[in-house]
């Protein structure tokens, strides 16, 4: 008489385990990476966010606005993770520096006499850290 053999062996199981182990492996810091990017991206479209508040603040008051953010009186609100501290603003300039709660790198702009920003050393782009 044959008998059936049913289920799977401990070393079919172990395999499958040491595959998925694998394919886990790759998969977490490729979705880290992923996130990071994703805050980042968040922080350059806030800087230039901040850019366009300042323009408008600009030809309203004929000086850039050097106050706390989120503020009544410059029309702009970061996303919701990302502070937007401003570094130095007069009627000849400004700067701006981003950062994130879920990075550690640093996003930096500046527009006019303000100079050079940490990273950003091009007036009107915005530069951010290395990760």
């Amino acid at each position: 008489m044959q008998q059936t053999r049913r289920g799977f062996t401990l070393i079919e199981l172990l395999i499958v385990i040491v595959i998925l182990g694998i394919l886990a492996a790759i998969a977490i810091p490729k979705y880290a990476a992923t996130k990071e990017k994703s805050y980042v991206a968040r922080m350059i479209s806030d800087l230039r966010n901040v850019a366009t508040s300042q323009e408008a603040y600009f030809s309203d008051f004929a000086t850039y606005y050097g106050g706390s953010i989120p503020s009544p009186q410059l029309v702009y609100n970061p996303s919701a993770g990302v502070t937007v501290a401003m570094n130095g603003a007069n009627v000849s300039g400004w700067a701006a520096t981003a950062s994130s709660i879920g990075t550690t790198r640093q996003c930096q702009i500046f527009v006019g006499a303000s100079g050079p920003n940490g990273v950003a050393t091009i007036e009107g782009r915005v530069a951010c850290t290395a990760s």
